[in-house]
């Protein structure tokens, strides 16, 4: 063990709550549907309706996803009469979508937790 480089590290280690947070926006992007939705705000502002042609998600569904999204501040949103349009929250949100896209498209990711037979009850 190296006691200096583990203290340095455990120094700059951000408090348990932004751990956290952190991991629950992880979490929130681990959803597929979610992230279909992340995705499409890329190209900029949209309204529900139109977010959920683009994803496949029922209007509710699409809803329901944007609400929890907003809750964690990952999306903000812009009423107009009946209408809301949502679009990213902030350039730190499109950065993380454009890295993740970035990563996946360059690499050939390894699945093994896809190509194991499911567990059968004993």
């Amino acid at each position: 063990m190296d006691p200096e480089r583990v203290a340095a590290v455990q120094s700059r280690m951000p408090p348990e709550a932004d751990l956290v947070d952190t991991a629950d926006i992880f979490g929130l992007l681990a959803d597929p549907r979610r992230l279909s939705l992340l995705l499409a705000l890329l190209e900029g502002e949209m309204c529900v309706c139109d977010l959920a042609v683009v994803s496949g998600l029922s209007e509710s569904a699409t809803s329901h996803a944007l609400r929890l999204l907003r809750a964690h501040r990952v999306v903000s949103v812009r009423r107009t009469g009946r209408m809301a349009y949502y679009r990213l929250d902030d350039a730190h949100v499109r950065m993380l979508l454009d890295l993740a896209v970035a990563h996946t498209e360059h690499t050939d990711a390894i699945h093994p937790e896809r190509d194991e037979p499911p567990l059968t009850g004993r």
